[in-house]
């Protein structure tokens, strides 16, 4: 689908806790939806499930611009330094409802013994919905890139580094509500 990439943000800032304590997955997969709702003004509501073949999923709801979308992410990788969470999300906006891609990958990597850098890699891509509906309401593909691109930059600047303070407090076994 990379000839339908509407956004590709990456943010990265560092986790101060050593990477055999850091474990994306079971933050991921045990954030309460009140630490998610701290991590951005724009977050709303997360939770966790599994698909019908038990493969673990979260489900969030944020707004992204002036869109509020909600995620079924599939988690395609789900290891404690590397989740790879793949969602056909709902968008929602004032000319009414579509679908994106969005592609969620959360990855650390060792700097030294006490430290990781977080990454927050988010890529969104158009389904044939959302071409018709950008078509339907006169957007052109790159009116409609340019401002995911936007969006998602700004939101991915606000999360990322209030996500690695949650991934260490959790790493740290602080808990959660430390930042």
């Amino acid at each position: 689908m990379s000839d339908r990439q509407l956004s590709d943000s990456v943010v990265r800032a560092i986790i101060h806790a050593p990477a055999d304590k850091v474990d994306i997955a079971d933050w991921l997969f045990h954030l309460p939806d009140s630490e998610y709702q701290r991590c951005s003004h724009a977050h709303i509501a997360a939770g966790v499930t599994t698909t019908d073949d038990g493969k673990p999923m979260s489900i969030n709801v944020e707004t992204i611009g002036d869109a509020l979308v909600i995620q079924h992410y599939h988690a395609e990788i789900h290891e404690p330094l590397h989740c790879r969470m793949v969602s056909i999300s709902d968008a929602i906006t004032k000319n009414g409802r579509s679908k994106v891609q969005v592609v969620w990958d959360l990855s650390a990597k060792p700097l030294d013994d006490t430290s990781c850098e977080y990454t927050n890699h988010i890529n969104a891509y158009a389904t044939d919905e959302f071409l018709e509906f950008i078509k339907a309401h006169g957007v052109t593909f790159e009116q409609a890139a340019a401002a995911r691109q936007s969006a998602s930059d700004a939101h991915n600047k606000e999360e990322t580094p209030n996500f690695a303070k949650s991934i260490e407090a959790h790493a740290l076994g602080k808990g959660w509500h430390t930042f």
